[in-house]
């Protein structure tokens, strides 16, 4: 690899491969909206729904990550102007600079509500603009890889949802909660949530570019998989809370809320923390299955060392709050 382009990779996932990059020794340069915390001297501001700024790309691989992924994102039309229109900006300069590898990171929201044990065989049948506009992009991929599949390498990426040290998404939001002591379990807390440790998910992108020529699809998910019952007793054990009961409050009346929240929120025409729709995300089962051992690759922290490192880091370590 001559060097690697790294778009959105001032982002959470961004910067654990760009820590993996550096750790390898390898080529690479972030591209992005925003200024990264860390290597700074190898960063341009790029937009990727820009189409004059292609030569800031450099390197002979692009590894997209960016992306419009909030729950509350307005207008609409801003999940396909970036996730969209994004690809076509990122196929049409790997074709004008003849770079004929592309790692594209999408996310297993374009299954929408799947069943259990998903593979990347599973229907595509997203269920909110995000996912719609990620499945749409990765056809736009596709199109570039089938103009020259002899020489070209595409490898998409579904990562179920990705947890770390200093995230602040919805696996850090439920740690918080438990944490603080005022968590209430939606629902019996059987169902099953896939999630992915960061670190495994950027050390398996590098470990796919060593792929040959060729069109991959992969779901990333970090195993053994843990219902919510499992995961609260876990969070709980390791910080030192015990396996003390919680409230559990029955799925039925917590909907009602939810909607009741979802009326409000149209009525003050600004989005709330609770919604409908992420209490059938909460309580939904999202277990995914993954061929990523076919490729040989083994992830180097387990999923319970993951979550304990990333509950000590966040909560009983001196750090300031960030």
């Amino acid at each position: 690899m001559k060097k690697i382009s790294i778009i959105g990779g001032s982002g959470f996932l961004g910067e654990s491969l760009a820590n993996l990059c550096s750790s390898k020794k390898l080529d690479f340069v972030i591209l992005d909206v925003k200024k990264p915390k860390i290597f700074q001297d190898r960063f341009s501001k790029f937009n990727i729904c820009d189409t004059d700024n292609s030569d800031l790309i450099e390197g002979n691989v692009i590894i997209n990550l960016a992306a419009e992924h909030r729950d509350d994102v307005k207008p609409l039309s801003k999940y396909s102007e970036v996730n969209i229109g994004g690809a076509k900006n990122i196929c049409a300069i790997a074709e004008k600079k003849g770079i004929d590898t592309i790692v594209f990171t999408s996310s297993v929201a374009v299954y929408g509500f799947a069943d259990k044990n998903t593979g990347e065989d599973g229907i595509v049948r997203p269920f909110n603009e995000y996912g719609a506009t990620k499945a749409e992009a990765e056809k736009i991929y596709l199109d570039w890889y089938n103009k020259n599949p002899e020489k070209r390498k595409l490898i998409i990426i579904r990562p179920t949802a990705i947890f770390g040290k200093n995230n602040r998404g919805n696996i850090y939001s439920l740690f918080k909660q438990i944490n603080s002591g005022f968590f209430l379990m939606i629902g019996s807390g059987k169902n099953v949530k896939s999630i992915a440790y960061v670190d495994n998910v950027a050390e398996f992108i590098l470990h796919s570019l060593g792929l040959s020529s060729g069109s991959y699809l992969f779901n990333y998910v970090d195993k053994p998989d843990l219902n919510m019952n499992e995961l609260v007793r876990f969070i709980r054990n390791t910080l030192g809370k015990g396996e003390n009961s919680y409230f559990k409050v029955p799925l039925i009346i917590a909907m009602i809320f939810g909607y009741f929240f979802d009326f409000m929120s149209l009525f003050l025409k600004k989005p709330l923390p609770i919604s409908s729709i992420r209490i059938k995300k909460f309580c939904a089962d999202t277990q995914f299955n993954s061929s990523i051992e076919d490729t040989g690759y083994k992830p180097r922290v387990s999923l319970q060392d993951a979550i304990a490192e990333t509950l000590l880091f966040e909560f009983r370590s001196n750090k300031d709050d960030i």
